[in-house]
């Protein structure tokens, strides 16, 4: 029979650039000119004796009686807060704690029950804080976008405001709604944070967007608590995306609480065990199924060969819900769309 040539595929092909079958086996020589990965963190650091953050010993900073709050601090700015500063943040930690059967509650509730645990739940919760729902880092990065063109551009706070409303009154995560018309919260973590001595820039600028969309609103608005938290943290030195996860993980305190009443008072639900009744749909009317040899008298191609033609299509499949057709807003990323440039490279 004689030698028979191996061949895989293409790998013979003569218009390979290398002899595929000679290529040795095994990793090219160690690259000695440059360090070997490992993650590195200014963070934090573990051995087996102590787990230090941003050089303090956690173990002697809870025995010198600073608490989880002052490490908040210590984690996200490296620093050691004021007591005032301590407490401000406790104040705005304990409002954002709860929120009853908002949506991350709902979520984690709903994960429950498919027999999940808890952690999943929780982290189920947390993916609820969009830039729709909890849009913090929405909100902070317009906040210091435009305060430091402000600065640049030696504008006053009023005139800061007038532009921010003008150009961002209907984005998502404003910080302005008619949410809190009736609810004080939101005005009174602002007194707090004066009566504590650290409202700063952010609150201030704030107080004036929201003066300025009351004259603009045609519908009552005031601050709600997106914009209070947003502007009261950053005016504690927190960058917008710290406020993001703080605020988040702060609130999957109590979504597990909520996953664990679920379990507790509810029942599993099964796979395919959940039913939704006719009443409950209001699509295209029952129709029969027609015979598969019949599928050219009934198929229909989504092909348009001109534009009134593609034009009229689209009309149609905008009738539909659940195609797409309906959504017409372009998916940004957040971070770009809201003028971060300080993440990534």
């Amino acid at each position: 029979m004689g030698d028979l040539k191996k061949q895989i595929g293409n790998l013979d092909d003569p218009r390979m650039p290398f002899n595929y079958a000679e290529r040795e086996y095994g990793t090219v020589p160690r690259d000695t000119e440059r360090a070997p990965f490992q993650w590195v963190s200014e963070v934090a650091y573990k051995n087996v004796h102590r787990i230090v953050s941003r050089g303090y010993d956690t173990t002697e900073l809870m025995e010198q009686g600073y608490g989880m709050v002052d490490v908040l601090f210590v984690d996200f700015q490296s620093r050691i807060p004021s007591v005032n500063e301590e407490k401000m943040l406790s104040y705005v930690m304990l409002l954002a704690l709860e929120d009853g059967l908002s949506m991350p509650a709902v979520i984690s509730r709903m994960v429950a029950k498919s027999k999940t645990f808890l952690t999943q739940a929780v982290g189920a919760s947390i993916l609820a804080f969009g830039h729709a729902y909890g849009a913090f880092s929405a909100f902070g990065n317009r906040l210091e976008e435009y305060h430091l063109e402000a600065e640049k551009d030696k504008k006053t706070t009023a005139e800061t405001a007038k532009i921010i409303v003008e150009e961002h009154f209907h984005d998502e995560g404003f910080g302005v709604s008619g949410l809190m018309i009736n609810d004080p919260a939101a005005k009174r973590m602002f007194a707090r944070a004066k009566k504590l001595g650290v409202s700063g820039k952010y609150i201030e600028l704030t107080e004036e967007i929201v003066e300025v969309a009351k004259k603009k609103s045609a519908k009552p608005v005031d601050l709600d608590m997106l914009g209070a938290i947003g502007a009261t943290m950053m005016d504690l030195g927190f960058s917008p995306e710290a406020i993001w996860a703080i605020i988040a993980i702060t609130r999957s305190f109590a979504s597990g609480a909520h996953y664990i009443e679920e379990v507790e008072r509810g029942e599993y639900t099964g796979f395919g065990e959940t039913l939704t009744p006719k009443e409950q749909y209001d699509g295209h009317s029952d129709r029969p199924v027609p015979p598969l040899k019949d599928r050219e008298k009934h198929a229909k191609s989504a092909q348009t060969h001109s534009l009134e033609e593609w034009s009229a299509e689209i009309e149609k499949r905008e009738q539909n819900y659940g195609t797409g057709y309906r959504i017409h807003e372009e998916i940004h990323d957040p971070s770009k769309k809201t003028g971060i440039k300080k993440i990534g490279k």
